[in-house]
Formats: structure tokens, sequence, C-alpha cells
């Protein structure tokens, strides 16, 4: 009894060894799509978009305006469809910034007024760039700036949010948002804000280079929203092994989603990539998602699917060379993010990704694992795909996509 006793001791303080020595691991590797510089605390940008304030105080009509703090996105919704065309645009004149980024409104409308925005700072920039109260330093930041402006505002740009605060957010579309069968959105991971949403360098690490690829494979019938509408960790740190920064983000990305299907979208695939399928996680029992895949995830913050409280199908990819695998799934003491989705006691649907590279090669055309999420893309409600593809069954025995018993 007492050697017994004993070994029972030994087992306890090696697993919490192993689980501590985990928790400390997570802090040093969990990081998003790219970076492995050290981390720097990030502050979340959180509460209503820009001109809220100008917003509220409006009473031309001598209504109220729905508060873009408070009001869902239905309600939202249902106001603008009270008004007519006329007054719509008039609100766009007014409140670009509010309008812009109002989830709930019109998506046409969104698009005009952001292109508003981006001309005033466009304008704001340029007139920095020869301030001579300024250091060389914020020239150049000003220059850089009017270059990024210059680019969201070409022709075949079509911006659905976009927020100049802090390193910036912006949402953009690849498609006809009015017209499409499916929709998808990107949610990406660390490193990624309104500078490095479509960075060359690394195509398909991108939230835009995700879904530029996403819309190719799935075809015209599909429009695919890259969302960076929260704030990521940048580098390795405490924010990118923490849920801080999700928990923060999840709300937005909730409220983002709902306004889509409030403005008339069918209920839309979500793809999340790294840390942001923590968000999506988080974000899973308010999301009004007809998929929920994540790919590369170091976790979602619960231990299987039933722990999301999603009605959602959940889809998970990790392949081999990604070094994702390599990140402790824990969950202590605030640290880590918990279960492997890929790991089939999850319970997660699994995507082939046999082909895909390292961690940010999961969208490069001619992988399976590409392959795999546009077909989960072009899904109809009744579980099929347009192209006649068979899904997989529930993940009773992780089969991946299209895998025949």
């Amino acid at each position: 009894m007492r050697l017994r006793s004993w070994k029972a001791r030994r087992s306890w303080k090696t697993r919490s060894k192993r689980t501590l020595i985990a928790a400390a691991l997570t802090t040093t590797i969990v990081a998003g799509t790219a970076g492995w510089a050290v981390g720097n605390e990030q502050q979340p940008l959180t509460g209503p978009p820009p001109g809220t304030q100008a917003w509220r105080a409006d009473h031309t009509w001598g209504v109220r305006l729905p508060d873009p703090a408070t009001a869902s996105p239905a309600r939202v919704a249902a106001f603008f469809d009270s008004l007519s065309e006329a007054q719509q645009h008039s609100l766009v004149t007014r409140h670009p910034s509010v309008v812009g980024n109002l989830d709930g409104a019109p998506t046409v409308l969104r698009f005009e007024a952001n292109s508003l925005s981006l001309k005033a700072e466009r304008a704001r920039e340029r007139a920095r760039v020869s301030d001579p109260s300024l250091t060389l330093q914020d020239h150049e930041r000003a220059r850089s700036l009017v270059t990024r402006y210059e680019q969201l505002l070409g022709p075949d740009r079509q911006i659905l949010a976009f927020d100049p605060r802090g390193r910036g957010q912006v949402a953009a579309v690849y498609g006809d948002l009015a017209s499409a069968k499916h929709v998808s959105v990107v949610v990406p991971g660390s490193d990624i804000d309104l500078s490095t949403f479509d960075r060359s360098n690394d195509e398909y690490g991108t939230p835009a280079g995700m879904a530029r690829s996403l819309h190719a494979a799935a075809g015209d019938d599909t429009a695919v929203v890259a969302w960076v509408g929260y704030t990521t960790p940048v580098g390795l740190g405490p924010d990118a092994a923490t849920g801080r920064l999700a928990e923060a983000g999840a709300p937005r990305l909730a409220r983002f989603v709902q306004g889509l299907t409030a403005s008339g979208t069918p209920r839309p695939s979500v793809f999340c990539h790294s840390y942001g399928s923590v968000v999506c996680g988080l974000a899973a029992p308010q999301l009004t998602a007809s998929d929920l895949v994540v790919l590369g995830s170091p976790g979602m913050r619960a231990d299987s699917v039933a722990d999301l409280h999603t009605s959602a199908r959940v889809w998970a990819a990790k392949d081999d060379s990604d070094w994702i695998g390599d990140v402790p799934n824990v969950e202590l003491f605030g640290l880590g993010h918990g279960e492997d989705p890929a790991d089939p006691g999850f319970g997660a649907r699994r995507v082939p990704a046999e082909r895909a590279e390292g961690h940010t090669g999961y969208f490069a055309p001619g992988t399976d694992s590409l392959k795999a999420f546009a077909s989960i893309a072009e899904t109809t409600a009744h579980g099929t795909p347009d192209n006649g593809t068979a899904l997989a069954a529930p993940d009773a025995d992780a089969r991946p996509i299209g895998e025949r018993p």
C-alpha cells in the first residue's frame, strides 16, 4: 500500500511537471502566421467605430439613429430598410466612418462609405508628409500610409470595413457579395493588420491571399471576405499564448458575421487560421456560420466540438510539416489554448492536408486542403456542394472530406 501511494505521488508530480513545462513552452512557441520576433503586448481595439459621437448627436430627421455600440445587426438592417435611397446616401456622406463599419448596414453602402473614409485618411496623411512640425519618422510613416490607402482605393477593391486607429483594421471582399450563393470569411492569426493583410512575401499566409485563393478555387458563386477586425498578437510573447486578444476579438467577429446575414447574405463558412482559431472558438456560440474550419490551430479554448456550443459543422486541418504541431496543447493559468482540434478525440471533421507545406501553406493552389476548403465553401444548406462532391459524415471515424468508407 505504501509503495502504491509513493508511485501515485510520483506519477502526479511527473504529470504536473510536464504540464508546467508545456505551459512554459507555450509562452515561447505559440505565434500566428509568420512572426518569430519577441512579441510586444498589444492593446486591443474595442468599442464602436470612429465618428460614433457625431452619429449619436445627429437628429436631422427627428429620430434617433441606431447606436453602433448596442443596436443589434438585425436592428441596424431594419433601420436602413426603412429609409429612402436618398436618406441612406445622406448618412453615408455625413457619417462615412460609422456606416462603413456598421454591421447590418447594406454592403453596397459600406463599400461607398469606406471609399470616402479612405480618401479622407489619404488626404490627411498627404498633409503630414510635408508637415515641418513632424519628425522624419512621422513623414516616412505618412508616406507609407498614403501608399497603403491608394492601394485600398484601387478600382478592383471592395472594402467592407476600415478603421485607421491603432495598427489599423480592414475587411475586403473577393467576388460579388450581392449575388453570391455562398459566402466565406477568413480570420487570420498573429502579425496581421492594415499594413500586412495582403503582403506579397507570404501570400498564402495573409487573409487577402487566402481569400483570393479560396475564391479562385470555389468559383464565382462564392464570395470570400478577408476579415482583419481584431487586434492580433505581434510575434512571440504572452499575447500569442493567452486568450486576452481573442476575448476582445470574438464579439467583434460574431457581430460582423451576424451583420452579413442580417444584410441578406447566406450563412457563411468561417475559416480560422492559427491564433484566429482561438478567436473563432470563443466566438462560436454567437457565430451564425454554416461551417467552422480551423487550420494550423494551437487550440480553440475548448476540449471538444461539443464545448464550442455551435450548430455549425466543425472541421480541422493540420499538416505534418506545420510547426504548430510542436505547440503543447494545454491550458493552464491562462496560458495555452487547450486541445488540438485536429486530434480525432476533439470530434471535428478532418480536412486532408498532406500536400500543404508549413504553417501558411493550406491555401496554396494544388493542395488537397484548398480543394477541400473550396468544397466546404460551396456546400449548400443540404450538405452537398454545388459541384456534387460528397462531404464527409460527422467525424465518428475521422474520415477526411470526400473520402468514402
